[in-house]
């Protein structure tokens, strides 16, 4: 999988853990609407850690919890 795999894929996970819509998100992060489906879409291959920063705090959650996962242990990672 690759990074920008592993992040729309912690982001579905998220979003369907705290039931909240990809638009909620938006609104709470600040992070565009568009911003967010190019993420999820694997569209924008190198995001932010900014932007992913805000995606955490739109879940409420600290930036180190976002990447507590299995999707981002190592070996999962292929670029």
């Amino acid at each position: 999988m690759t990074s920008a795999e592993a992040l729309a894929a912690r982001i579905d996970e998220l979003l369907e853990q705290k039931n909240m819509t990809q638009y909620k998100l938006s609104m709470e992060s600040g992070a565009t609407n568009s911003m967010i489906s190019e993420i999820r879409h694997c569209k924008n291959k190198s995001t932010a850690l900014s932007v992913v920063y805000n995606i955490a705090q739109g879940f409420g959650i600290e930036l180190s919890e976002f990447f507590d996962s299995p999707l981002f242990r190592e070996g999962n990672i292929i670029d």
